[in-house]
């Protein structure tokens, strides 16, 4: 396995999951949150997707598919185009409304396409180039890359954890 099929790998694992934690679900399930502090399911995997496009365009130099295919609009959110969920307050977590799973999925699975149309690409070279100097020690892609998919392995995963909950307490 090379340096590409294993990114490809993980990011599939990533939006297989994406899709097991949203469809078939209403509105309301997408929206219920645990309490007035905890993340809503629309949240998570909303969050999780913008991070992943704005990071992977950036590496990319590419445009975010999120104001390049225009899901800013279809979304409707009351954010600035830039906003990705960080720093997010409980206000606007309850602001990020879905009314289907496909408007979720169907973002993801745009971001997923541009997402393995980069990495397809890569060798093991390139995950050396420095992407961000603002740090110490700077950011390697590789780094970058790694630490996207484990932002959205997270945040995958608390979205099947509520929605086990949520389906355990509606039985």
């Amino acid at each position: 396995m090379n340096v590409a099929d294993l990114l490809v790998d993980g990011f599939s694992r990533v939006q297989g999951t994406v899709h097991a934690a949203v469809e078939g679900l209403a509105a309301d399930r997408l929206g219920a949150r645990l309490d007035d502090e905890a993340n809503s399911i629309a949240w998570l995997v909303w969050h999780l997707t913008r991070v992943q496009d704005d990071h992977v365009a950036d590496v990319a130099g590419t445009e975010q598919v999120w104001t390049g295919q225009d899901w800013l609009s279809r979304f409707g959110l009351p954010f600035p185009a830039g906003d990705t969920g960080y720093g997010h307050r409980p206000a606007d977590v309850e602001a990020v409304r879905v009314d289907k799973p496909d408007l979720l999925t169907g973002y993801y699975d745009a971001v997923h396409e541009q997402t393995i149309r980069y990495v397809t690409g890569l060798d093991a070279e390139a995950l050396d180039r420095v992407v961000d100097e603002a740090w110490d020690p700077p950011v390697t892609l590789g780094v970058r890359l790694i630490s996207v998919l484990d932002d959205d392995i997270q945040h995958a995963g608390q979205a099947m954890f509520l929605r086990g909950v949520l389906e355990r307490q509606s039985s």
